[in-house]
């Protein structure tokens, strides 16, 4: 089969190094083109990264000698790719202008950024969850007048380590009223250089700028409907979340409470609900779909992402100690790989759902 050719735009930030490392050897998609601002345009990737390559693996032997472009030089994405990752690092008006040029274009965005997680025709993918939205996109094409063009985005890191398990309960026949989440996030989840080591080391930061709203604010898109080429968000649930930065290099995880809004299924019955949900990813054997996108851990002192971060390719959400809660009805643990399944990995899912629905080309 051939492959796509593919870009990373943002490609020298940990999100574009991440996007490099888990592409090499994809059977799908091949990187031919690389973009990041003007300080590294001009120059190979490995010069453009030297002193800051993040990943533990060396730089992918196909990627070494490629040419950095400026990310705004459209005209040559349009050229060499059939679509792109976006994980650049400006502000957040200018990525969403970079990335509506980039549709306008008829080039497909698969997109890390926040930019257009709001736009009322942009679906913001966890495809074992809300797969069924990329359907908007044929809206969006209209909206663009382009037959190619669209933009797709990811949510934000943090959610991925509860929303499936949550997920999981309201598509088993059981709607949740109100949930209360306390996430204790990774420092790569800052990327680089990140939070300072003096404000870190022997610390806990309980403020990240701007994660308590998204923790509020993203599911209830993710968890909506489209009506009218748009979409509506989920209604009936509420979120209050706290948001701190732990001294973990990777995997972000979260202590939820639930209460349901009806009847409540028991410990066993979640369990049995987790243990055996899967999704349209397993279904259609995407490559990074991990075989359990939902690992429960009977130990009493898991998940601990030193341990658990990487399980099923670091795309599965590991979840444990489930127990009765005296406030609400019941509470659990969940961890997930932030730089993975939280960032490129996440992407990465994101386009093969669309490659293999035929969205692409």
């Amino acid at each position: 089969m051939e492959k796509l050719k593919v870009g990373v735009i943002g490609a020298t930030g940990m999100v574009g190094q991440n996007y490099i490392r888990l592409l090499d050897n994809h059977p799908w998609f091949e990187v031919v083109y690389v973009a990041a601002s003007s300080r590294s345009a001009g120059k190979t990737y490995t010069e453009s990264v030297e002193g800051r390559w993040l990943m533990e693996s060396g730089i992918p032997v196909g990627v070494r000698d490629l040419m950095v472009e400026e990310a705004g030089n459209i005209k040559a994405v349009a050229e060499k790719c059939d679509f792109i990752f976006s994980a650049v690092e400006i502000d957040k008006q200018s990525v969403k202008n970079l990335e509506d040029q980039y549709a306008i274009a008829g080039i497909p965005v698969v997109s890390n950024n926040s930019a257009h997680r709001h736009t009322k025709d942009v679906p913001m993918l966890i495809p074992e969850i809300n797969h069924q939205h990329i359907e908007i996109i044929q809206a969006q094409k209209r909206r663009y007048k382009t037959d190619k063009g669209f933009i797709v985005v990811k949510p934000n890191c943090s959610l991925q380590s509860y929303m499936t398990p949550v997920y999981a309960l309201i598509a088993a026949g059981y709607p949740i009223k109100e949930m209360i989440i306390s996430t204790l996030q990774a420092v790569s989840g800052a990327g680089y250089p990140g939070v300072s080591s003096m404000n870190m080391i022997d610390n806990v930061v309980p403020y990240i700028g701007g994660e308590e709203e998204k923790s509020e604010i993203e599911p209830l898109k993710i968890l909506g409907r489209i009506k009218n080429g748009e979409f509506k968000n989920y209604e009936g649930i509420a979120i209050s979340a706290n948001c701190n930065r732990v001294p973990v290099i990777d995997g972000h995880v979260a202590c939820v409470n639930l209460r349901f809004a009806e009847s409540r299924p028991g410990i066993d019955e979640i369990k049995e609900i987790w243990s055996s949900f899967s999704s349209l990813p397993q279904e259609l054997k995407l490559p990074f779909a991990p075989n359990k996108p939902i690992i429960y851990m009977e130990e009493a002192d898991r998940p601990q992402p030193r341990k658990d971060r990487n399980l099923d390719k670091a795309m599965a959400v590991s979840v444990g100690r489930l127990r009765d809660c005296n406030v609400f009805d019941c509470r659990f643990v969940g961890l997930s790989h932030n730089t993975v399944r939280g960032a490129a990995g996440g992407g990465i899912l994101n386009a093969e759902l669309l490659k293999a629905k035929g969205y692409f080309g």
